[in-house]
């Protein structure tokens, strides 16, 4: 089974509850105000916070960033993780993928995990910094370790391919199982397809279907189309076709390749559904079009069917191709 490799997603929270706690205390703006104007480090992060969000006040990135860049250059974390989102991200603000790694830094250093994580990602894509796998893993476990679930599985990746450090498919299962455990989906898939393949971990069919069912329930195409698979072929659970065809439905309508082609396939049975030619037909055409359908299977089909069925065949094909097409 093909494992999913996606190590570059970045975070996009502004404000956790902290800052935004803290930004709603019982102090007036005017004595936020005042009190930021003085120096004060925590005061000038909420003002930040609140020309922001335009909270109280009206909404203002410049003065945001402003308010951010004094509470940051005295050492307030969250000043710096919000200021380096806002050179990351903002839609207000020009890009500088540059300063962003910069406070990045200064947050991660304070142990900020989102900080942490985000640098991570800097390195891995040599995004603002040249690129550097070997740091992006020590802040990936920096993260990692403090419970951040997506850090938790780009180190699995990095485990898994081995990607900054030497590679280690044990302890590519064991961060998977952190993330997969706190519901990331794409940890959970690649830890049953570690499972279903026996790979870092021993082969264990039933974990492999529980961990692909958890995948599959937050609608991971993929793991949609293996557990199809695992209910067809009765491998870790007991043999259902017609459970299969549910997964492979759900996972074809996402324009999984593969999906359609099992569907197709059980179509053309009557496996686990009612045969009818004209899906089958339908779905092996979809499957053709994304990259990973059966062409002698299609033609097969194809010339079971007369010429008014294969008409109306060609007519559904397009239809779904319109809408299953992976883009």
């Amino acid at each position: 089974m093909k494992k999913i490799v996606l190590a570059t997603v970045l975070a996009s929270l502004f404000f956790g509850g902290a800052a935004m706690a803290e930004s709603k205390t019982a102090f007036s703006l005017p004595a936020i105000e005042k009190s930021a104007e003085g120096g004060n480090a925590a005061s000038q992060y909420q003002l930040g916070v609140k020309y922001e969000n335009g909270e109280g006040v009206e909404q203002d990135a410049q003065k945001a960033l402003e308010w951010y860049t004094k509470a940051a250059e005295q050492g307030h974390a969250e000043a710096q993780l919000n200021l380096a989102l806002m050179y990351d991200m903002s839609d207000y603000i020009d890009r500088d993928a540059e300063k962003a790694v910069y406070w990045y830094n200064k947050a991660a250093v304070q142990g900020v995990s989102l900080a942490q994580y985000n640098l991570a990602v800097s390195y891995d894509d040599g995004d603002g910094v040249e690129q550097d796998h070997e740091k992006a893993v020590y802040w990936y476990t920096k993260a990692g370790e403090q419970g951040d679930s997506d850090a938790q599985y780009n180190l699995g990746i990095s485990y898994d391919e081995g990607i900054g450090v030497a590679q280690d498919h044990e302890k590519a299962v064991v961060w998977y199982t952190k993330a997969a455990e706190q519901g990331h989906s794409d940890a959970q898939y690649n830890l049953a397809v570690s499972y279903d393949d026996g790979e870092g971990v021993e082969r264990n069919g039933p974990k492999a279907v529980f961990w692909y069912t958890k995948a599959a329930n937050q609608g991971n195409r993929d793991a949609q189309n293996n557990l199809g698979v695992m209910y067809d072929e009765g491998d870790g659970v007991a043999k259902d076709a017609r459970k299969a065809v549910e997964w492979y439905r759900k996972s074809a309508i996402q324009g999984n390749g593969l999906a359609q082609n099992n569907l197709a396939l059980n179509y053309y049975y009557g496996k686990g559904v009612k045969r009818d030619l004209k899906e089958a037909y339908a779905w092996f055409s979809v499957a053709v079009e994304n990259g990973d359908g059966d062409e002698a299977m299609l033609k097969r089909t194809a010339r079971a069917l007369n010429a008014a069925q294969l008409a109306e065949a060609k007519k559904l094909a397009a239809s779904y191709i319109a809408k299953y097409i992976d883009e």
